[in-house]
């Protein structure tokens, strides 16, 4: 019962199902004709309005093309209007031209033709002149032929007169142009070196015033020998040893003579090289005072001194670069310049005077206006070579000049040494100064000696330069050799002539001998009359 129920109520459910379709596909198809209708008349509506918008938009083109048209007539009509007013402007102005070249040029023909008219009168005027220039030129002719016959007639007469010849009366004129040209000369040469002198005096004398005025140095005077003292006369024996072994070690150690003389109290060192003479003078004094003296203990003494005078002359070296305010200066450069301790030139202390030369170069240079650093470096290192010169061949400078170059020293420093002594033409400032302090130290009184026989040599060749002039009658050199005294004869040497003889001597002298500062030329001249009353 209940099956046939449930096929019952399928049945119906199903038949509800279908008939639910059904309907809405009926609806369906009346919904799309009904759609299809409504864009149709929508689409007709829509062409006509296309069409109306076509319409309204032809009418206006057309009537916007009337009016471009009109426009366009219009401005041609304008540019037209301004372009032939332009074109008569243009007409107007070039005809206006025109007219004034015109008158330009009829103002230019006039000026050229009132020209040549005056060219034509000048040119006539010019070939008068010239034909009264040619006239006179042939009188002028006629007159020096004239004239030079009345000059040989003269000339005939005045030889006649004088008694010369024509050449003899030329040479007669140049000797006497001759004379006169030497008494210009030698004005000339006074005046010029009287200028010279007095402005170079006056500025060397205030550089060199100062430079000295600021320096005080020590004069230092020492010998190739020392003295050594001893309590008494035994104390020889002892020094000697048996058989002389005391005193063979000593100087075999040292290098040393030693000088055991009959002079009470007192031995003798000799040696030209200071420092073994110092190094042995020390060990002397120790082994004196130790009172043992035997070959061993002289020889631990002597390496004790030679340590001592190592340091000794390395501090000298660097008290001197101190002094001289000189840095960055090598180590071996200090050292050999403190061995310059133990060193003279002519009895002058060869390191006071490189630290005197190396001042006044630094303030000649201050007053210059030159690097006075640089100038103190090469004053101090001027002599460096004499350290030197007992155990390398060659010139002071020209060692001086080698080990600066080893050592990588300043250029100019190096050839302010290798020109001091004048060996090489000064190129720098700073040499020139190393060169005048160094004349300056050594030429100052009392600074340097020199032996007897060489000092008699100097002051023979200065008279020999001297006597060999023609003219001179005799000379003396006086003042240690600074002056020599000339007399000339006074009828071979005029006024004139001694001053260019002056000259002359001083350059020889120069050019031929070496000596400190300057010489003193003095030429004198007199002339005697005798006569007797009787």
């Amino acid at each position: 019962m209940q099956m046939e129920l449930y096929v019952a109520l399928i049945g119906m459910v199903s038949s509800l199902i279908l008939g639910v379709v059904v309907s809405g596909y009926f609806c369906f198809q009346a919904g799309i004709k009904h759609r299809i209708k409504s864009a149709e008349a929508q689409f007709e509506s829509a062409e006509k309005e296309a069409a109306r918008i076509v319409e309204e938009a032809g009418e206006k083109a057309e009537s916007l093309k009337k009016t471009a048209l009109v426009e366009a007539k219009d401005e041609i009509y304008a540019m037209r209007s301004n372009a032939e007013k332009d074109i008569q402007r243009m007409k107007n102005e070039a005809e206006k031209e025109l007219k004034e070249r015109r008158g330009e040029v009829s103002r230019s023909e006039r000026r050229i033709a009132q020209k040549e008219e005056n060219l034509d009168k000048k040119t006539d005027k010019m070939e008068k002149l010239e034909e009264q220039l040619h006239q006179k030129h042939k009188k002028a002719d006629e007159k020096i032929a004239e004239a030079e016959q009345l000059k040989a007639g003269q000339m005939d007469i005045l030889e006649r007169i004088s008694g010369f010849t024509q050449e003899q009366a030329k040479e007669h004129l140049l000797e006497m142009l001759d004379s006169e040209l030497n008494h210009e000369k030698a004005l000339k040469i006074s005046v010029y070196e009287q200028k010279m002198k007095d402005e170079c005096d006056e500025r060397a004398r205030e550089y060199i015033s100062l430079a000295i005025a600021r320096l005080a140095a020590d004069t230092v005077s020492e010998m190739a020998v020392s003295v050594v003292a001893i309590p008494n006369d035994e104390m020889k024996g002892r020094i000697i040893g048996r058989e002389g072994r005391n005193i063979r070690a000593l100087e075999t150690l040292t290098g040393v003579d030693l000088i055991i003389d009959d002079t009470p109290e007192a031995i003798t060192l000799s040696c030209f090289d200071h420092v073994r003479r110092e190094i042995a003078r020390i060990a002397l004094e120790r082994l004196i005072q130790d009172g043992r003296i035997h070959p061993a203990r002289i020889e631990e003494t002597v390496e004790k001194a030679r340590k001592e005078v190592e340091l000794r002359i390395k501090q000298e070296g660097e008290r001197a670069v101190l002094e001289t305010n000189v840095n960055g200066l090598n180590h071996e450069l200090v050292r050999l310049i403190g061995r310059l301790k133990y060193r003279t030139s002519f009895r002058q202390n060869v390191l006071n005077h490189s630290i005197e030369v190396a001042h006044l170069a630094g303030i000649m240079a201050s007053e210059l206006g030159v690097d006075p650093a640089l100038a103190r470096r090469a004053g101090l290192l001027h002599d460096i070579g004499k350290s030197l010169d007992h155990e390398i061949e060659g010139s002071h400078v020209q060692i001086g000049v080698d080990v600066c170059k080893k050592y990588k020293e300043n250029p100019e420093v190096i050839h302010a040494i290798e020109a001091h002594h004048g060996d090489v033409e000064c190129r720098t400032v700073i040499a020139c100064l190393v060169q005048a302090a160094d004349a300056i130290s050594a030429a100052r009184p009392a600074a340097r000696s020199e032996n007897y026989e060489n000092y008699i040599k100097r002051l023979e060749k200065l008279e020999e330069i001297c006597n060999s002039y023609s003219g001179v009658d005799k000379s003396y050199a006086i003042q240690a050799g600074r002056e020599v005294r000339i007399m000339v004869k006074p009828e071979h040497i005029t006024d004139d002539d001694m001053k260019v003889l002056a000259r002359d001597i001083a350059k020889r002298i120069e050019d031929e001998m070496e000596y400190p500062g300057q010489i003193k030329v003095n030429l004198i001249r007199e002339s005697r009359m005798i006569e007797y009353a009787k």
